[in-house]
């Protein structure tokens, strides 16, 4: 967990944000969802609350990636940014790659280990989770 202010922003700069506060959750997801959403074999995420997430430059756009989920990214360049859930509509995870410094915070975790890519190896010695963050991966 940390407590440090980040910025961040799309790749082509027409999103910028900020977080302040507590940043929690900071995991690598390798979900289907995740790894469509981004074109990558996984995704790190960390959360922080709703309220401390601004938008300070651009606007992100949204799109409703199943029921429950809306992803945030940018229009012009297609960066994915944000996930929120309904169930947690307190908190938005942000993906830790779009912060300007993403060397910090780091990932504590893998989940949904059981959808990983074949030739995907984790060998950080990060715990793995089958699903989420309470289910260890066998």
């Amino acid at each position: 967990m940390s407590t440090l202010n980040y910025v961040g922003g799309c790749q082509c700069g027409s999103v910028r944000f900020e977080t302040v506060g507590e940043l929690t959750n900071l995991c690598v997801c390798h979900c289907s969802d995740c790894r469509r959403s981004a074109g990558a074999p996984m995704v790190a995420w960390g959360t922080v609350a709703r309220k401390e997430f601004r938008v300070t430059h651009g606007r992100m756009a949204e799109y409703r990636s199943s029921a429950k989920v809306t992803r945030g990214f940018c229009a012009s360049c297609g960066t994915s940014l944000t996930y929120a859930h309904d169930e947690r509509a307190h908190e938005l995870d942000v993906t830790l790659a779009s912060f300007d410094a993403p060397e910090v915070p780091a990932p504590q975790a893998h989940v949904w280990v059981q959808n990983k890519l074949p030739w995907v190896v984790i060998s950080d010695g990060r715990p793995q989770f089958a699903r989420g963050s309470n289910e260890p991966a066998s």
